[in-house]
């Protein structure tokens, strides 16, 4: 079976690829924009790492064309909700046509096709939410996945939606931050920080997220389904937590509130999920934030 990855270079990227590659009855075909920034130990018949910008429609077609996928999960998104609200139409470009142009190839395919998308679909008002709730961003980005979820709904796909909340773990190579890394790095060179507490979601570890998209293909699974952590936290009380199990100096941890930053695009106050769903369909059960915590920092 092959499997067609977007955003192969990122956090969720890395860790789908690296699982899929523990099953030899899958051929991956990771793809990114740039060079691989992770190299995988697999034979050629397992994996290949294809250069590819999905803003470019001939291309897109063309990679998918070529290795005429069984399944595309599509991982790629411009996914920082500021850059968003600053740069509207390079994050619809991303977020949206760069998703209609994987429709289309992946229709033209007869391609299984799974969508990541977010939380931030939501207002924020009446988290946790189940799948079945009313959306309403309240930013440019959210908006923006919205639209794409409406794309692939709307299309003649075998589909499913994958909303996710508040991604954390270790990146396998590259830079990026996440919650975590944030917290641990400033902690351990004695800066100070400031933690909102006034935002509520169901932090996600990356393995689960990787494991819970690997049930969903293997159950051949329809529809929307919400995977995250099952334990709803604020920030602060992530870096609480990051803090006590490093024994790092909490005195430089500040507790605020939203409005203390200023930044351009709103963030909803309590997401999170209700995750029953996946959980009886699909077998899914996500580790608890102190047993990934411990797992993630060893």
């Amino acid at each position: 079976m092959k499997i067609l990855i977007t955003g192969s270079n990122g956090l969720l990227g890395q860790h789908l690829v690296h699982l899929l590659l523990q099953h030899t009855s899958y051929q991956v075909i990771a793809t990114g924009k740039g060079p691989a920034r992770f190299s995988f130990a697999a034979s050629a018949a397992l994996y290949q790492y294809v250069e590819l910008d999905i803003t470019d429609a001939v291309a897109v077609h063309r990679v998918i064309q070529q290795y005429t996928p069984n399944i595309i999960i599509h991982a790629a998104a411009m996914t920082q909700p500021d850059p968003c609200e600053l740069h509207p139409v390079q994050c619809w470009n991303i977020n949206v046509t760069a998703t209609r142009f994987l429709i289309s190839a992946a229709t033209a395919a007869k391609a299984y096709f799974i969508y990541v998308s977010t939380d931030f679909v939501f207002s924020g008002e009446a988290g946790p939410y189940k799948e079945e709730d009313a959306t309403g961003p309240v930013n440019y980005y959210g908006s923006s996945k919205l639209a794409a979820e409406k794309a692939v709904m709307e299309s003649d796909l075998h589909w499913a939606v994958v909303r996710t909340v508040l991604v954390y773990g270790n990146i396998l190579a590259g830079n990026r931050s996440n919650i975590i890394t944030w917290v641990k790095e400033n902690l351990e060179n004695n800066r100070p920080i400031k933690v909102v507490n006034d935002q509520w979601r169901t932090p996600t570890y990356v393995k689960d997220l990787a494991k819970g998209i690997l049930l969903l293909f293997q159950k051949k699974a329809a529809g929307i389904y919400h995977i995250s952590g099952g334990e709803l936290m604020r920030p602060y009380d992530m870096a609480v937590a990051v803090a006590d199990y490093l024994q790092l100096d909490k005195t430089l941890m500040t507790e605020v509130n939203a409005s203390t930053f200023t930044q351009p695009a709103m963030r909803p106050l309590k997401t999170g999920f209700i995750i029953d769903k996946a959980v009886s369909k699909l077998g899914y059960q996500p580790t608890s934030f102190t047993t990934a915590l411990k797992d993630m920092l060893g």
